[in-house]
């Protein structure tokens, strides 16, 4: 074998390598690795074990938006989401010889929706009957706030997410009317007493919505309350803001995000300890970023890589998952990337996948054979695997994918598991040998 052929063929390697594994990498290119015999493997049949695991809740309290919304998802079931929040005056404030006009409440679109927009969509606002304060620091997908039956706002519309419009809802007179008199007769001095007065909001989709879940920016989105005041032109209508209160710590504010009627795997995830093999769920995974349904990934027999004859080293790990073929479209959308965290056994999480602590794994989304339906995600892993090759006991530890932002989003995905017949989950090995014996 020609050492200089192979040498040169080993930097072409490298020199298409991720970055991941060019600086992540034990690899030197030294004198006795060019001093060996080298061969460059692909390894492809590496054991990739998938499953589906849901977290028992995630803190939704954190989000930066409110989602509202409702439709129905063959797979997932019917995705509900309402957003539950609190209100604070810029000014407790009010001249004593104004008079009151309207109330209204003005919500901003964020630019993120999920699902069939061209469907009209309803919002319902209720009155919180208890105080928006969490039990612990958080509040959850899950938590749950009483309101009132009572509607006192509600509107019809077609989305418009991406748009530079608000939307406008406008609130009963008897609770603008009740706001303004408690300010105007100082009923209501401090935050305190307002809150006392005025609990909040549950801003929730009709029962009969199946269109989409939309995100309504929280810093921009406000109640604005109209009056008029006697000046020597006569009446000018003035108007007092309500801001929504995000400034608390805990945070008075959470998106309560169920599902209804998923099918039946995803009905038996009961605890955050349990995972659905793909073997056992139609030789597929589930992802869905509200509800904490993400797709798991284990590598069991990793060090079988240990059984090759020679000295070696690892060049590259790329992790190929492709999404079911009709799982997804221009509705049920793919999202270009995803992120990959780290759970222990116990399936809780424990640090999201970085590069040399810098750079965040990503599982890119490659588009390049789209017209075949050849589009799948793939996952630079050369950093995780070469530790999971140089550790001395077996991890229980495994990866999972989830979307960016998953406690603000309700984004879902199917995913082929490791025992697909035609398009399995599989992990690809660059890996160099020498000095075989």
């Amino acid at each position: 074998m020609n050492k200089k052929f192979c040498f040169l063929g080993i930097i072409a390697i490298l020199a298409a390598c991720s970055t991941d594994a060019l600086n992540d990498s034990d690899f030197l290119a030294g004198e006795t690795f060019t001093d060996s015999n080298i061969r460059v493997m692909l390894l492809d049949t590496i054991t990739v074990q998938t499953s589906t695991m849901k977290f028992d809740s995630i803190g939704t309290s954190e989000a930066t938006r409110m989602l509202v919304g409702k439709y129905s998802d063959p797979v997932f079931g019917t995705m509900r989401s309402a957003s539950h929040i609190e209100f604070l005056p810029e000014s407790y404030s009010v001249d004593s010889e104004a008079q009151y006009d309207s109330i209204v409440f003005v919500l901003k679109y964020d630019n993120y929706y999920y699902n069939d927009t061209l469907k009209t969509n309803t919002i319902v606002l209720k009155e919180l009957v208890k105080e928006l304060k969490p039990e612990g620091d958080t509040f959850y997908n899950s938590s749950f706030v009483e309101s009132s039956e009572e509607v006192v706002g509600s509107v019809a519309y077609t989305p418009r997410p991406l748009g530079s419009d608000s939307l406008n809802i406008n609130i009963s007179d008897t609770l603008g009317a009740a706001l303004f008199e408690a300010l105007q007769q100082k009923t209501i001095v401090n935050s305190e007493e307002f809150t006392d007065f005025f609990k909040g909001f549950s801003v929730q989709p009709a029962e009969t919505d199946n269109g989409s879940i939309i995100g309504f920016s929280l810093a921009s989105s406000y109640m604005r309350l109209y009056f008029s005041e006697t000046e020597e032109d006569g009446l000018v209508e003035e108007y007092l803001d309500f801001q929504i209160n995000t400034s608390d710590s805990p945070v008075h504010f959470f998106n309560r995000i169920t599902s209804e009627d998923p099918n039946d795997y995803l009905k038996s995830l009961t605890n955050q300890e349990m995972n659905i093999n793909s073997s056992v769920s139609n030789n597929q995974s589930f992802i869905q970023s509200g509800l904490g349904i993400a797709t798991r990934i284990q590598f069991p027999h990793i060090k079988s890589v240990h059984d090759i004859g020679g000295k070696g080293t690892l060049l590259d790990a790329v992790l190929k998952i492709k999404p079911a073929i009709g799982s997804y479209n221009d509705k049920l959308m793919l999202r270009d990337t995803l992120n990959v965290y780290l759970v222990d056994r116990n399936n809780d999480l424990t640090e999201q996948l970085f590069v040399g602590g810098v750079a965040a794994v990503q599982a890119i989304l490659n588009r390049d054979n789209q017209e075949f339906n050849d589009i799948y995600y793939e996952i630079h892993l050369s950093s995780y695997i070469e530790k999971l090759l140089l550790t001395d006991m077996d991890t229980e530890e495994a990866l999972i994918l989830l979307p960016d932002n998953y406690n603000a989003t309700v984004d879902r995905f199917v995913m082929n598991g490791n025992t697909n017949a035609d398009y399995p989950t599989t992990l690809e090995l660059t890996y160099a040998i020498y000095d075989e014996d």
